[in-house]
């Protein structure tokens, strides 16, 4: 698969996918196409808002995660790279491992109106650890997850932890869902999706944005309606997260309702 222009590349991804201290790379467009099966369908294990997932073979075997940003979508440079300088910063046991990342701008001939126009097509792409676990959205739509209360704790605690270690970096997540929060094999939760974060500088404790992106039903009220960004707005979604975990496939009206169903659930076992 590989030529001699890729055999560095693919030895600097192998290096820092075996080495957690390894700091990410930067990648050709041509290597990422290359693992993925030119993002085909039958590689793609996921597709979220601005971005579609797709699994990354290596010629050693090892496997990866690469997301692919829509091209429909303007997303500016300075976004881009304030999202990798996120990344690049975040190491913990609790949020998603990145490896590497490509930005390319072809600048190539494009049918528009009936004729050719030269036009810039811009790539612009994300790996990751791949987590074969999936997400913690597919963990709560399985009825048997119901009745592991020890594994719920634990991923509770692990989301807990990995949400407090950014905050200490000064990042608020932004988007904390479930579909943001992946599972290894050990079902240890790994925060993952950080296009929407924010780092504040040391001497803030808020900002105020006009571009209320995230998620409906997991976004803090104060952000909806004044355009608020504090760490607070992580706390809100994180509580939502842990409500749907503990209530599972049961609707409960209470806090109380809640704690009452795991605690007979528990005499019961």
């Amino acid at each position: 698969m590989a030529d001699g222009g890729q055999d560095n590349e693919l030895a600097a991804l192998e290096k820092v996918l075996l080495d957690e201290s390894a700091d990410p790379v930067g990648l050709p467009f041509s290597l990422l196409k290359a693992i993925t099966g030119n993002f085909s369908e039958d590689n793609e294990i996921g597709s979220g808002g601005f971005g579609a997932v797709y699994k990354g073979v290596l010629p050693s075997g090892h496997t990866i995660a690469v997301k692919k940003l829509f091209e429909r979508f303007e997303i500016p440079d300075k976004n881009f790279a304030s999202e990798i300088a996120c990344l690049v910063g975040v190491k913990h046991k609790n949020t998603v491992r990145f490896l590497g990342y490509c930005s390319k701008t072809q600048h190539v001939m494009k049918l528009f109106e009936g004729r050719l126009v030269w036009a810039d097509v811009r790539q612009r792409l994300l790996c990751f650890e791949y987590l074969p676990k999936g997400c913690l959205a597919d963990f709560l739509s399985d009825a048997s997850c119901r009745h592991q209360w020890t594994t719920c704790y634990e991923i509770i605690k692990g989301m807990c932890e990995g949400v407090h270690y950014l905050h200490q970096q000064r990042i608020i997540h932004m988007d904390l869902n479930p579909q943001n929060v992946l599972l290894d094999n050990n079902m240890v939760p790994r925060i993952a999706d950080f296009g929407l974060s924010r780092r504040l500088s040391g001497s803030q404790s808020r900002a105020i944005t006009d571009h209320k992106l995230g998620t409906m039903g997991y976004m803090a009220p104060k952000f909806l309606n004044n355009g608020e960004i504090t760490f607070k707005t992580d706390i809100y979604s994180l509580g939502v997260i842990i409500m749907k975990i503990l209530m599972g496939h049961k609707e409960c009206s209470s806090v109380k309702e809640i704690v009452e169903s795991w605690t007979n659930m528990s005499s019961i076992s």
